[in-house]
């Protein structure tokens, strides 16, 4: 396909983003890299902790050549496509691909609860499980996890102590270990983050402890 025919497919699909934005990654394995983020709107999910509620509704429509354009003005080879849950809308398939193809390591933050067998393979997929304390566990879909590789990785928020013994059953339950990194995060400010690093070094866990580096730096605004 040509560069104008390229152009012009791109033009004809669009998605409703809430934000373009471009920071240090917060989390997961590329942690402080400077990133592109495109967050786009909606989510069918209402964890009781989300800190991204702005970007339910609302947002603009753009043209996925317009997004490609003005991730490309930001000379950057970290895109981090997120939302909301970036998989609600269809297109994000097409977003994720193009991005790939334009040769920028892509990772997809995702609530885990819509289906992943049709992201490019390509991409760093980081997938939430949803505990007991964020409200929405009922939601996970556990079939993804099929979908991930060693590339990819886990996420669980933890709020409290009866997260902390959930998500351990959940791992052992899944061998998850053996499927792809496995990250624990506390619940910003819901659980301390000393009391969490020293619960996993109490159990021995292998997993990645992390915390929020964008809270820690720049708290709760918007488009950081």
């Amino acid at each position: 396909m040509s560069a104008i025919e390229t152009s012009l497919s791109q033009e004809g699909i669009k998605l409703r983003l809430t934000e373009i934005f471009y920071s240090l990654q917060g989390e997961a394995d590329t942690v402080g890299c400077p990133t592109v983020f495109i967050r786009l709107t909606g989510c069918p999910l209402r964890c009781q902790y989300c800190d991204t509620a702005y970007a339910f509704t609302g947002g603009q429509w753009y043209s996925l050549a317009q997004i490609m354009a003005q991730v490309a003005d930001y000379h950057c080879t970290y895109v981090t496509v997120t939302g909301g849950e970036p998989l609600a809308q269809k297109n994000c398939l097409s977003l994720l691909t193009a991005l790939c193809e334009a040769n920028y390591r892509v990772s997809l933050e995702t609530s885990g609860a819509l289906p992943l067998r049709d992201v490019d393979s390509r991409v760093v997929k980081v997938m939430d499980i949803k505990t007991p304390g964020s409200g929405e566990s009922h939601k996970n879909l556990f079939e993804n996890l099929d979908a991930l590789t060693h590339q990819d990785l886990v996420k669980f928020v933890i709020c409290d102590a009866a997260d902390f013994s959930w998500a351990q059953m959940c791992m052992e339950k899944h061998d998850l270990i053996q499927r792809c990194q496995v990250l624990f995060s506390p619940s910003y400010t819901q659980l301390p983050p000393t009391t969490l690093a020293q619960w996993i070094l109490d159990a021995r866990l292998k997993v990645r402890f992390q915390i929020q580096l964008h809270k820690v730096l720049w708290g709760d605004t918007p488009g950081r």
